[in-house]
């Protein structure tokens, strides 16, 4: 005798089927690290393993996750942790590379702007004495044109010239107003000596310059070389003249 019909969609309960259901997929997805593609690739992989739970049955269906596709969505999420430390690394030495290059490039252009500003003050002190030092040598060739008016002041602008500082002059002032006067032409008659310095004989004078009877600057730079062989400095030259008699020097 046939059994009476039940239907197709009757529900028919696999013993112990429930707790491999809910167990297999907790301890599939339990690992935190995995992302939502990896879990894509678990559900993939493991959809082979997917079987229904009575070939009688078409509403319900389980599956159940292999310990490889378990395994293998470990090694996913492995990988996929080193790829993002990798390029997380990568990322920070290339931002700490340019960072490097940066400053390296600040600290360039302040060191070039420093040299650049000293150049340019460089540049400007030499000007000033260059200029300076042109309206000095206008001012001393002015005295020395005028030699013969004021010999003095033609003096003092070529003591610097013998290595004589300015403290000299009052013992070349006293020296050659005793000897001449000041006086380009004084020609002593007993011995010859001649010129501001009196040379003796005057003639000497011509190795300073062959205008050397009528040009004061001649004369003096003679006079000033002389005293600077014969005693080293005009007030040793002052000091002998003074200690002797007649004076002479």
């Amino acid at each position: 005798m046939s059994q009476p019909y039940q239907g197709r969609h009757r529900q028919v309960k696999a013993p112990g089927r429930t707790a491999s259901h809910t167990s297999g997929l907790t301890r599939a997805i339990r690992r935190p690290a995995v992302t939502s593609s990896v879990l894509l690739a678990v559900l993939a992989t493991t959809a082979a393993g997917y079987q229904a739970t009575d070939r009688h049955q078409t509403g319900s269906a389980g599956f159940t996750v292999s310990t490889e596709a378990v395994a293998q969505a470990n090694e996913l999420s492995d990988a996929q942790l080193e790829d993002t430390a990798r390029l997380a690394a990568d990322r920070n030495a290339t931002n700490a590379g340019l960072a490097a290059a940066q400053e390296q490039d600040r600290l360039t252009a302040l060191v070039a702007a420093k040299a650049a500003a000293k150049a340019r003050q460089d540049a400007a002190a030499k000007a000033a004495r260059d200029q300076a030092r042109q309206a000095l040598e206008a001012q001393k060739q002015a005295i020395l044109a005028n030699a013969q008016a004021d010999p003095r002041a033609a003096a003092q602008a070529l003591l610097s010239e013998f290595g004589f500082d300015a403290g000299q002059f009052g013992c070349l002032d006293n020296l050659w107003n005793g000897e001449s006067g000041w006086r380009f032409n004084a020609s002593n008659g007993s011995s010859g000596a001649y010129g501001i310095p009196q040379s003796l004989p005057g003639s000497k004078m011509a190795s300073a310059g062959s205008d050397w009877q009528s040009n004061p600057v001649t004369q003096i730079r003679w006079g000033l070389q002389y005293i600077k062989s014969s005693y080293g400095t005009p007030c040793n030259a002052w000091n002998t003249w003074e200690g002797r008699s007649p004076h002479w020097y």
